[in-house]
């Protein structure tokens, strides 16, 4: 091995390293997000009645985005759980944009929807239709 490959692999190391820690964190941070979802915090109830899709939409929210935190957790399954997470918050900053007219408060599922990609293509491997991409 040469010290250009020894670097190389270093970096990839690096690489799966920060991306298993962001996956963690984002893991953790939905696990928590969607909590108040399944457990009918009146915020949560209240704030689905706004949007106007019925109960049963902060039900599949809340299940989708912690289905998704625990895929992230599994190799195989982390780069598509990235992607669904992604197109969840994708629906979320439109709901702040147009339903709750808060364009503010849509900066946090756009960043999210930025770091789900950062995720879903670094395990592109693990995904069937990205994976010719590797």
């Amino acid at each position: 091995m040469t010290i250009d490959s020894n670097a190389a692999v270093s970096q990839r190391r690096g690489v799966h390293v920060a991306l298993w820690a962001l996956q963690i964190l984002l893991a953790v941070f939905f696990v928590l997000a969607s909590a108040p979802k399944l457990l009918g915090e009146p915020t949560a109830v209240q704030m689905f009645d706004l949007i106007g899709f019925g109960q049963w939409f902060r039900y599949l929210t809340g299940g989708l985005e912690l289905l998704g935190a625990i895929g992230l957790l599994v190799p195989r399954l982390a780069g598509a759980a990235a992607l669904g997470l992604a197109g969840v918050m994708v629906g979320a900053t439109i709901t702040q944009m147009f339903v709750f007219q808060a364009p503010v408060m849509a900066l946090m599922p756009f960043v999210l929807v930025l770091l789900f990609l950062v995720v879903a293509w670094g395990r592109r491997r693990s995904i069937p239709l990205l994976a010719a991409w590797s």
